[in-house]
């Protein structure tokens, strides 16, 4: 089987494929890329099922040596390929220069044991693979059957200030009348205290109608939680099953991956969304 040795690992790269959907009543959350958008392109640019697992970095990409000729991909974040890596070459996939998650997929994937069915590594449960460290040797999976789709066009930039639609409730209730409209009048500042976990929002507080206490119950991702502060946080892939705060609204699964994007600083605005989710 070939390999991959990581010579650097970046601030914070971890195994990702679709995740596990399907576990939130006994506590385990989705995981999984948080751009499932990126991730799927990039399979399919190297020939992989499109939730073939696959590296996705966080800011800074990992330096990564190997050793056999492997067909690779730079997708979100971070753009290239399909491109031929040589035996004991180098790939330094440097800094994320378009959102804060590039991803790395190789034909055949990465080979890791999955749990409860998939490869990813959870950050809240701990499940899957830890995070990659200096000195981590990963193994390619066998050869698939698909074959590389080198003529996929590359994705369309991600805009600068995104909009991400937001369905209301369902705890807007709890909040003054003047929540919502405050919420989409924004503008938003996503916190240096973003993760996988949740997005940090900073802006003007978002009052409650009182001081009463919720009683914990289910979430998703996509869900804005408001606490105490008034500072909402709008909860990703590794959000915790379940939750005290009250939810102000749900950001649309479509724009998700746009949200799994955001910068450390970077500005965003809502727009309600009174239909149903498409």
């Amino acid at each position: 089987m070939n390999e991959i040795e990581v010579l650097a690992s970046g601030p914070l790269t971890t195994v990702q494929d679709r995740g596990r959907p399907g576990w939130a009543h006994v506590g385990v959350p989705p995981s999984g890329a948080v751009d499932p958008i990126a991730l799927a392109h990039g399979n399919r640019l190297v020939g992989n099922d499109t939730v073939a697992a696959a590296l996705e970095a966080t800011l800074i990409g990992p330096r990564l040596r190997f050793d056999a000729e492997a067909l690779v991909a730079l997708t979100g974040a971070t753009y290239r390929g399909p491109f031929v890596v040589r035996a004991g070459e180098v790939l330094e996939v440097g800094a994320c220069r378009h959102g804060v998650r590039a991803y790395v997929t190789v034909r055949g994937g990465i080979e890791v044991e999955p749990v409860l069915g998939s490869r990813s590594a959870d950050l809240l449960s701990r499940l899957g693979p830890p995070p990659l460290q200096d000195g981590d040797v990963l193994s390619i999976g066998a050869e698939p059957d698909g074959e590389p789709d080198a003529d996929l066009d590359p994705p369309p930039a991600l805009p600068v200030e995104p909009v991400l639609r937001v369905l209301p409730g369902p705890r807007d209730d709890w909040f003054d009348p003047g929540a919502l409209e405050a919420l989409v009048a924004g503008p938003w500042q996503v916190s240096l205290s973003s993760n996988r976990i949740g997005v940090r929002l900073e802006g003007p507080p978002l009052a409650r109608a009182g001081e009463k206490e919720l009683l914990s119950e289910g979430l998703v991702a996509g869900a804005l939680q408001v606490p105490p502060s008034g500072q909402p946080i709008l909860l990703l892939n590794d959000h915790p099953t379940t939750g005290g705060y009250p939810v102000l609204g749900v950001v649309l699964e479509d724009d998700l991956p746009l949200a799994g994007q955001l910068r450390p600083g970077q500005r965003l605005r809502f727009a309600v969304n009174h239909g149903s989710q498409p």
